[in-house]
Parts: structure tokens; sequence; C-alpha cells
């Protein structure tokens, strides 16, 4: 005990003896729900993201980020921790609580000289207590923002800033995105979706929101100009998982584990650099404690960047420590038929060649039981898939042709336990060929590599008893379009 307090206080000394200009700023902005590859440095041709786009012209582009879980709560609870989802218990769910007994990277940053703060959708969605509800997991919130949080840092301090937005996260306006002058027919959809004007609409919406947080972010960077902070700021822009889409958020599709990230830090990272190793969310933590002077702790999975932003290659840069990625999913919203409070488990690994995806509980319904009826939150309807013109243009002509009736199997039809996908022939992930058997030794390979690395990180899935679909949960869900509201009691 004595020997870790005395560590301790080595740490804390070491980092007060350090001046500021040797301890970087860190503004990280993350979106809530924004996937690639939506933004102009990834070659959309039609999204605006010209303050995304600078940042991976003056920093580094990261080809191939994956989140931990494409589900809000445990995507930040991985990112804020530094470790895999599945390791933090009611944390790996939507609305699941962040373990008491867990540390996130702006409490171990303040405890050692750093200002810390957050504005709007930092973690969450989830109630607070304990030590959280006292401390928040990322920082003071400051309602008036990283104008606010500015104004009251004191001069030669180092910070730590989490600017968060609830955009592009459902609900949209409906056509903002056509009437803001978008053109409809250049959009490039994905693959599993039909092409309509209705789903060709509500992308264009969905891109709106997702200019309106670059200019959030654009204005940020503006007052860091203006302050003269922003070359010993590290900026980092992300998304939290995929667009709020069929087969995308909540499936570990690159649709919907894959997101933007672009990184910039002064002189200290050589501008114009594309890199092309698998990185995960949870790699930020350690790279932020890293970067500070701190040593990540122990209980981290993830695995510091600083070695990626301190060369000036781009490409595959750690091809043996990093040939693939790890992805999963506990509960989302718990969208099976009563009684069954569970979510649609599953666990993925993903190369520059494969991805592999194992579904833990392939009877049950991927995306939600299309059963209104008899769902387990009364109403819920495809649970896991958010309402929205896509959603209900799918559903309601999945009977139209051959065609709509394999689109909406892919998003919303159940699954095998196995799924594979041989990404040179198949990129859009559309064809699963692990009951073929020419593909029997690499499903074998990859298959055994996930069991041990999920052994290896602890995964209740594999070791010992899971217990996630057992949690409570205190959010609601997408209801049938259909259902009556009931009627407010009248004032006696």
């Amino acid at each position: 005990m004595k020997t870790k307090f005395l560590s301790l206080i080595l740490t804390v000394l070491t980092c007060l003896i350090a001046s500021a200009a040797e301890r970087p700023n860190i503004l990280f902005c993350i979106a809530d729900d924004w996937g690639w590859p939506h933004a102009g440095a990834y070659g959309d041709p039609v999204v605006k993201t010209p303050v995304f786009d600078r940042l991976a012209r003056e920093g580094i582009l990261f080809e191939h980020a994956y989140i931990s879980s494409p589900s809000c709560t445990p995507s930040r609870n991985a990112i804020l921790t530094g470790q895999y989802h599945w390791r933090l218990d009611t944390g790996a769910n939507l609305y699941g609580a962040l373990p008491q007994s867990e540390e996130t990277y702006p409490h171990l940053l303040e405890k050692t000289g750093y200002q810390t703060g957050h504005w709007r959708k930092a973690w969450g969605p989830g109630s607070l207590s304990g030590k959280w509800a006292a401390n928040h997991p990322a920082g003071r919130n400051y309602a008036g923002g990283f104008p606010e949080f500015l104004a009251s840092l004191p001069e030669g301090k180092p910070f730590c800033f989490w600017l968060g937005a609830s955009d592009p996260h459902r609900g949209y306006k409906l056509h903002s995105g056509a009437k803001s002058g978008m053109k409809l027919e250049d959009i490039k959809l994905f693959e599993h979706f039909p092409d309509s004007p209705e789903i060709r609409g509500d992308v264009a919406d969905y891109y709106f929101e997702v200019q309106r947080f670059d200019s959030d972010v654009g204005r940020a960077i503006a007052l860091l100009e203006e302050k003269g902070l922003l070359e010993n700021t590290i900026v980092v822009v992300t998304g939290d998982h995929g667009m709020p889409f069929p087969r995308c958020k909540s499936n570990l599709y690159d649709s919907g584990a894959r997101v933007p990230l672009a990184v910039r830090w002064g002189a200290k990272i050589k501008p114009g650099r594309v890199i092309e190793d698998f990185v995960s969310t949870t790699d930020l933590a350690p790279t932020f404690l890293e970067l500070a002077g701190l040593k990540p702790l122990g209980a981290m999975t993830g695995r510091s960047l600083r070695p990626m932003f301190e060369g000036s290659k781009s490409g595959r840069l750690e091809p043996k420590q990093r040939p693939y990625v790890l992805t999963g999913k506990e509960r989302h919203v718990p969208s099976q038929e009563a009684p069954d409070s569970g979510g649609y488990p599953m666990r993925a690994l993903r190369n520059a060649d494969f991805l592999l995806i194992r579904n833990f509980a392939p009877e049950r319904w991927p995306n939600g039981t299309p059963n209104y009826q008899k769902a387990f939150i009364p109403g819920t309807w495809y649970g896991d898939t958010d309402n929205g013109p896509t959603k209900t243009y799918m559903i309601a002509n999945k009977d139209k042709d051959e065609a709509h009736r394999r689109f909406y199997e892919l998003s919303f039809g159940f699954r095998p336990e196995y799924e594979l996908f041989d990404l040179e022939n198949d990129p859009g992930q559309l064809d699963n060929v692990a009951g073929n058997p020419e593909y029997a030794e690499v499903l074998k390979k990859l298959s055994a590599q996930l069991e041990a690395d999920l052994q290896k990180t602890g995964d209740p899935r594999v070791v010992g008893t899971p217990k996630f679909d057992g949690y409570s949960y205190g959010g609601g869900g997408p209801k049938f379009p259909g259902m009556k509201k009931k009627p407010r009691p009248k004032k006696k």
C-alpha cells in the first residue's frame, strides 16, 4: 500500500515540475452517430466537412479506426476507460452504469494538474451514481461550452476538454439536406440500401447534421488559434459509431463499427499523413495519458498511438502489432419478445482481408422483433434500429420484389452463428461465406484467434457467466409508427 502511495506521489510531483509547455492540451471532439466514410477527407462527394478535412491535412487521417461497441453508452465508456466494453460489467449496455471501480482518463489527468471539462453529450446515456454523480467521468460540465471553459482556465494550466454533440443523432428535420443544396443523385449509398428518393433524402438530412457538428469543431479551433493555444493542443475528431440507419448503428459491419478519425498536434505530428493500421478508440485513453507524462493503467486494453504520432510515414506502420481490431455488442435496446430482456450479443475480428462476426444468440432478432405487440418494451418495433424514413421504406417495401426482400433480410432478418466476409471480393460485406468449404480454413483460423483474444481480455461471453442481459434498462425504444398514444389523464 505504501509503495503504491509513494508511486502516486512521485508521478504527481513529476507532472507538477514539468512546465505547461511540455504537457499538451487535449481537445477531444466526438459526434453522436457519425460513421465512416462520411467526410470529405474520405472521398465523400456530398457532405462538406472542411474542419475535419483541415485537421486531416495538417495531421493524421486514420483509415481504419473502429469503436469498441456500436452503441452510445458502451462506446463512450470504452473511450473513457481505455478498455473493451465487455470488461465494464453494466457499462457494456446502453443506459448501463459505469462501474465505481473504474477510472477515466480525464480524472487521471485532473489529479496531476490538468483542468478538465465537457460540453453537451459526453458519457451516456444513463444515470450517474456514487463517485460519478459528484465528479462526471469526462470532467465538469460547462453549459457555456468551450468558450466558458477557456475563460475559466488559469494561465499556463494544461487542459483536457471533451466537446460532445447530439449531431447527427436522430431525429432530423425532413428535407433539410436537400433544401441546403445537396445533390441527392451524387450521394454514395451503402450497398445494403435500396436506391430510392426517400433514402437519399434521409442520408442528406444526416449529412446536414454532420456538417453542423463540423462547424462546432471549427469554432473551437478558431478559439484556440485566437488564444495562441492550437499548436500545443492535441485535437482529436471522431464519432462514437456508425450512422443511425439499418445495418449501421448497433451492427458490427464497417457501416456500424468503423468511424472517422483525424488527429492534429502542431509541429509534433507531420502533416498530410494517412495511416492504415487498425486502431480502436480504446487506444485514445492510454495515448492521452502517455503524452501527458503518465503511465497507462494496467487494466487498459487499448494501446498508445504515440509511436504513430512521432513517425513521418504513411500506410501500415505496425502491421505485426496491429494486424486486426476487435469490436463487439451487448444489449442496445431490450428489443426481443417478452419475457426476453436480452440483447443481441456478438463479437467481431476485422483484418485487411476478412471480417468475422460471431453471433452468440442467433435465435434472437438481430435488430429487434417486428412483432411490436409482443415486444419486451411494449410497442417497440425493430428496437435496435432507430426509426426514420430509411427504416420505414425498407420495411414497407420488403415484398416489392426480390431485391427489396434481400435488402430487408440483410438488415432485419435472422443471422447464423458465424458470418465471414471476403473483403477483396465483397467490400460491402453482403455475402456471408462462412458456410463455403473454400473458406473453412480461414473461418477456423479467425474464429480461434477471436476466441483467444476474448479469453485474454476476460470477456464473460467466453470466460465465466455473462450477466449483461439481466441488467436494468433506463431507456425506451423505437415505437411502431401506427401505435396510438395513451391519452393523458385529465386534471381533477
